[in-house]
């Protein structure tokens, strides 16, 4: 009963509407009695009956349609808080029935679309590489003798409900006594791989002990190495060295592959593609986190043969020692390239209006914006979708987890649209986690629709064109210089190395002429 008679306290809105109904009952009573007392109806009676019954049952409509609509305000409001949640109408179920999703990726990236996914459905699942970032392992893995886990800890933190606490817990570091130098997050891991005897089940089971929001998968059972064949011919292996090779030997990146090439996915992996209403790739380092886990065995036929969307969140900028010069086609003609046809159905793509500023602070780095080419990108048979993805923390320029996740379930929301479900629960929530995400969040960054000029250029670019010519020019001169000066150098030690060759042989000669007059004079 406490819970029944909290539905309608003055906050939530209802009393309002159920006075409204009953007015409206009122009204259309008083209109059946007027034509029930009297004896003859003239026009203006007519007019009269049928004004309070109109009156009334548009009322009675208006009222019943505002309570269910603030019903499932409520419910969304209530969405961070379901363990306290008393009310009648309140279902778990409606939340567990969400679309399932799979994000397949690792670092940053994976983690931007999970932080902004958690929002509308709990039947998340991120699917994380299990592969170190350089050649030093951490204190903490080498004493416990653990897989790589970063990315998983950080997919964790990405979905739990408090992530600044789950981030200082997983990375909390012991400072003395025996745990000295280990990390919680990999004591925890291990524990739980060693109560159920299996890592990938381990991992899921994280979910049931954490506030998290969904699951996390290693996408393998075991640490895969990545390895990138160079254009010049050489292999790297690592996924810090592959950028570093690059960027010294000037040159571009033909193929990468994982070491072993025949590593399975984990269990759960393939069944939660083939299960998924949409599978989300990227964004992230194109050929070190988000190809090597379409490379796992079993991976790609899976997402090939699942009926969800498959959607390609491209990068803003492209990534130096990896994309270098990538436009947006060049992106999906790289997975395509490892992987076949069938990968992607739609690429979510920027606007591309970022302030130059922020973009002169990564040209300097070598990076630049993805060119959009759009032509180029439609005729690899992707639909495209434009939506304004970017957003600056401190001095770098990240994906807006919002506007992906929102990008995401529109797509979901069409697709329901089109299978005449208007009226799913799944379809009601969607729409309404939509609306109040709006409504309610006026601190995020508001999308805006680029304003064309009449040469149907947008006004930004329109306004700073000068100003990005002048900066990319000026980033070209600096890289046309910087391969200049990488050249003269290759010149001066081949001439160095030719100057050491004449030194020796004039050595050479004089030692030659030195005992041929020694032979001569011991002749004389």
């Amino acid at each position: 009963m406490k819970g029944f008679f909290s539905w309608f306290k003055s906050g939530n809105k209802i009393k309002r509407w159920l006075f409204l109904i009953i007015l409206s009952m009122v009204s259309i009573c008083y209109a059946f009695s007027v034509i029930l007392v009297t004896d003859t109806l003239d026009m203006k009676t007519i007019y009269k009956i049928i004004f309070f019954f109109v009156i009334g049952f548009l009322g009675i409509v208006i009222g019943l349609i505002s309570i269910q609509k603030r019903s499932l305000e409520i419910l969304v409001k209530r969405t961070d808080k379901r363990a306290d949640v008393k009310s009648l109408i309140y279902n778990k179920k409606v939340y567990d029935q969400g679309p399932k999703i799979v994000v397949i990726g690792g670092g940053n990236g994976l983690n931007t679309v999970l932080r902004g996914l958690k929002t509308y459905t709990q039947n998340i699942t991120a699917i994380v590489t299990v592969s170190d970032y350089g050649d030093k392992n951490s204190d903490s893995r080498m004493l416990l003798d653990t897989l790589p886990l970063e990315d998983i800890k950080q997919s964790i933190v990405a979905l739990s409900g408090n992530e600044p606490e789950m981030e200082n817990i997983m990375n909390f570091k012991f400072q003395y006594g025996s745990l000295k130098a280990l990390s919680f997050g990999d004591i925890y891991l291990l524990a739980m791989q060693n109560i159920h005897s299996d890592f990938a089940k381990s991992v899921e089971k994280a979910k049931d002990v954490l506030n998290m929001t969904g699951r996390v998968l290693p996408v393998t059972q075991e640490e895969i190495e990545i390895c990138a064949e160079l254009s010049d011919g050489s292999v790297i292996k690592g996924r810090d060295e592959i950028p570093d090779a690059i960027n010294e030997k000037i040159v571009s990146i033909n193929r990468v592959y994982i070491s072993p090439s025949n590593t399975k996915a984990a269990p759960g992996v393939i069944e939660a593609i083939r299960e998924a209403d949409a599978i989300i790739i990227g964004p992230g380092s194109l050929y070190t986190n988000v190809i090597p886990n379409l490379l796992v065995k079993g991976v790609s036929k899976a997402i090939k043969e699942s009926n969800g969307f498959k959607i390609y969140v491209s990068n803003i900028m492209t990534e130096p020692g990896q994309t270098y010069n990538y436009s947006l086609s060049d992106h999906i003609k790289a997975i395509k390239r490892h992987i076949g046809e069938g990968m992607i159905d739609y690429c979510i793509y920027d606007t591309g209006e970022v302030t130059p500023e922020f973009i002169r602070m990564y040209n300097l780095k070598g990076a630049e914006l993805v060119e959009q080419d759009i032509q180029k990108a439609k005729a690899e048979g992707v639909n495209l979708v434009k939506r304004d993805l970017a957003t600056v923390d401190g001095d770098h320029i990240r994906h807006n987890p919002d506007a992906i996740a929102k990008a995401v379930i529109e797509l979901i929301c069409e697709d329901l649209r089109f299978k005449d479900k208007q009226n799913d629960p799944q379809y009601l929530m969607l729409k309404q986690k939509m609306k109040y995400k709006k409504i309610t969040s006026p601190t995020k960054e508001k999308w805006k629709k680029p304003k064309l000029d009449k040469s149907g250029k947008s006004k930004f670019y329109s306004k700073y064109e000068d100003r990005i010519m002048s900066l990319r020019e000026s980033n070209e001169k600096i890289k046309a210089d910087m391969k200049k000066s990488a050249a003269n150098n290759q010149i001066l030690e081949k001439v160095s190395g030719m100057r050491k060759f004449n030194s020796q042989i004039k050595k050479r000669k004089e030692f030659e002429e030195a005992e041929k007059k020694r032979f001569l004079d011991s002749l004389k």
